[in-house]
């Protein structure tokens, strides 16, 4: 998409404020390419303070919301994936729609979702990643995320369970 010059923005989880890490860790290989690429990237900052790690997701249900808007009529809200797994294997759901005003208000959302406050904007800084913040606020590694959190998202984004995830 960004080779055709389509403007692409995405907010995800940053290290601290998730609870799965092998999502992140299988995430977090794909973040220098993408910025690379054009790609606006954004990751929330921890809203809950000593957020357990679990190594596959929560110990209780939870559902994480994947929206995006296109052209600022199209627009899409549910827990699918847009992968193989959830295509055939999880109970997934979503809905499309086209209504301009509801794609206005998530992308109204998304801006107030990705301002310093709320969410890091990565950016390459000499071709290594570098997590922005508020004012001066710059950090070169996953930032407010412990030593043990680092390591285990970077030993789980060794593993070939990508396809799996």
């Amino acid at each position: 998409m960004r080779s055709r010059g389509v403007a692409v923005s995405v907010l995800t989880n940053s290290l601290a404020a998730t609870d799965v890490a092998a999502v992140h860790g299988a995430y977090s290989r794909y973040r220098t390419r993408l910025l690379a690429g054009g790609v606006r990237l954004f990751e929330l900052r921890p809203q809950v303070s000593n957020l357990e790690l679990q190594m596959i997701g929560s110990k209780g249900a939870s559902l994480h919301t994947k929206a995006f808007t296109v052209d600022g009529r199209l627009g899409f809200i549910g827990s699918f994936n847009f992968d193989p797994r959830s295509a055939s294997l999880n109970t997934e759901m979503g809905v499309l729609f086209e209504q301009c005003d509801l794609a206005a208000k998530m992308s109204k959302e998304f801006d107030r979702q990705t301002s310093p406050d709320v969410s890091y904007r990565l950016i390459l800084d000499s071709g290594r990643l570098c997590w922005v913040g508020g004012e001066n606020e710059s950090f070169h590694r996953d930032p407010e995320a412990g030593q043990g959190r680092r390591l285990l998202a970077w030993a789980i984004g060794l593993l070939p369970i990508e396809s799996q995830l």
